[in-house]
């Protein structure tokens, strides 16, 4: 997957409310979604004096300046630490054939994808701190979706997002219930994210994950899902 390819999924099945262009940045507008909705981004124009044009437009949004920094951006993270921000939140893309993926969960457990989400999904969303902004982004989300919810001996235990964008499915919002970590309901639920993927015309599931979070990433590794890019914040 390219850097390229692996933006636009990522802009696409996890929407901003808007997006415009100021200078030779891209402005979005979040509305509460999260760092990724609300981050600026820079184009090949951009210049060093040309940051304050972003930090207003962001201020004008009522939002606390923040750029993410792709793998090509070596020189505006240098301009942004030589102006006092600071790394926040490094991030690691995954992803892995849905077909490798794509094996029905053994009893106990269950999973199945839905839309829109049922209640006992907003409920455990909610319980894991995404709230009424974040399921905003969900909705916004133009291309075939669901939410997958996790069950194990007829309990949910788990819920995720999945969005397709260019035969390529992106899971967010990963949430699973404290009592059931560890346990398998996230291994589950990535199976049956695989399976919808695959049944509704991706080749490829992803998805991006800090890289403080070790028990996710050791997860996605043993699944055989391979490390596909990386980016991270600067925050004034």
């Amino acid at each position: 997957m390219t850097p390229e390819l692996l933006a636009e999924v990522m802009e696409r099945t996890w929407p901003p409310a808007r997006a415009f262009v100021v200078g030779p940045w891209c402005i979005r507008d979040g509305q509460g979604g999260g760092k990724r909705v609300s981050a600026a981004t820079a184009g090949p124009e951009w210049r060093d004096e040309a940051i304050p044009e972003a930090e207003a437009a962001m201020e004008g949004l009522g939002l606390k300046p923040l750029f993410l920094i792709r793998q090509r951006d070596d020189l505006l993270d240098q301009a942004l630490q030589s102006r006092g921000y600071r790394v926040v939140d490094p991030v690691v893309a995954y992803a892995a054939p849905c077909p490798a993926l794509a094996d029905p969960p053994a009893p106990p457990m269950a999973a199945f994808a839905h839309w829109p989400p049922l209640a006992i999904c907003t409920e455990i969303w909610a319980d894991g701190g995404i709230g009424a902004a974040r399921l905003a982004v969900m909705q916004r989300a133009a291309g075939p979706k669901c939410a997958i919810l996790g069950r194990t001996k007829d309990q949910p235990t788990g819920v995720a997002f999945v969005a397709i964008h260019q035969g390529v499915a992106m899971l967010h919002a990963l949430e699973v219930r404290p009592m059931a970590r560890r346990q398998g309901s996230a291994h589950n639920i990535l199976r049956a994210a695989g399976a919808w993927a695959q049944e509704n015309g991706a080749s490829t599931l992803s998805l991006v994950v800090t890289v403080a979070n070790t028990a996710a990433r050791n997860l996605y590794a043993s699944l055989g899902m391979g490390v596909v890019g990386q980016y991270h914040y600067r925050q004034r």
